[in-house]
């Protein structure tokens, strides 16, 4: 089951955490794959971890938010087979604390570029016959999260770019999800904690893994078998569809 033999999968933002787990995750059930992130050192130990594992990747360096460059890389590629719009950025702050360069910079990199994937992609996509895109959105999209305004913002719009995707190529053999992870134990969360919290690292962490009903945050693996499943033939029967992976935060948290 979810064999990717003889697929090619393009996956942005794979240099590390949740794109990283996604991309050696898909290689291993047989894909090949294109990792795309921005920075070059990134691609290439993501690349680097794949190879190591006897499959198949191959590393590119580009920034989604520049529409030139994405549709560039993307016709580098050729036909392929799955899309995963993983690439992003993230941001605290109610709107008061939003600057304009915030605000822009989330929408340029979490929107356009995903836009810019989306665009660069699908004609790719047709050639090949069809395939399968997963976006990732966020709980964000879906409640209110405290100081999140933009990045609620950004991801909401990721969300219906997935619907409307999903509905305009039906007739394309071409099915669009999206996966809604909550709070995720990755690289970047130990970061911002060390940077924002000096001292407080284990009360901070203990902190965001309370917050989800089930006791703790997921691992970049969870999200990374859940999207395997949605690009697999298994899941063919589904388009058009958000899946929350929030250890109950969604619906438990009340």
């Amino acid at each position: 089951m979810f064999s990717l033999k003889n697929k090619k999968a393009v996956v942005t933002g794979a240099g590390s955490g949740i794109g990283q787990a996604i991309a050696v995750l898909l290689a291993q059930q047989g894909a090949e794959v294109y990792v795309i992130e921005i920075s070059e050192e990134g691609s290439m130990e993501t690349v680097s971890i794949i190879q190591k594992e006897g499959n198949i990747a191959h590393a590119y360096s580009c920034d989604v938010s520049d529409h030139r460059k994405v549709r560039q890389t993307f016709d580098g590629i050729g036909a392929f087979d799955i899309l995963i719009n993983n690439a992003g950025i993230a941001h605290v702050g109610t709107v008061e604390q939003t600057t304009e360069e915030d605000f822009d910079l989330i929408m340029e990199v979490n929107v356009k570029g995903t836009y810019n994937c989306l665009h660069a992609a699908l004609p790719h996509l047709k050639h090949a016959g069809g395939g399968v895109i997963v976006n990732m959105t966020s709980i964000a999209a879906l409640v209110g999260i405290p100081e999140r305004f933009a990045y609620s913002a950004s991801k909401g719009a990721v969300r219906s770019m997935t619907m409307s995707v999903a509905k305009d190529y039906l007739g394309e053999n071409i099915r669009c999800n999206s996966i809604s992870p909550a709070r995720i134990h990755t690289p970047f969360v130990d970061g911002f904690v060390n940077k924002n919290y000096p001292g407080e690292q284990s009360k901070i962490l203990e902190k965001l893994a309370l917050s989800q009903p089930i006791g703790r945050m997921g691992k970049a693996a969870e999200v990374a078998a859940l999207a395997l499943y949605l690009c697999a033939d298994e899941s063919a029967f589904i388009t058009g569809c958000d899946y929350p992976i929030d250890g109950g935060f969604t619906t438990l948290n009340n």
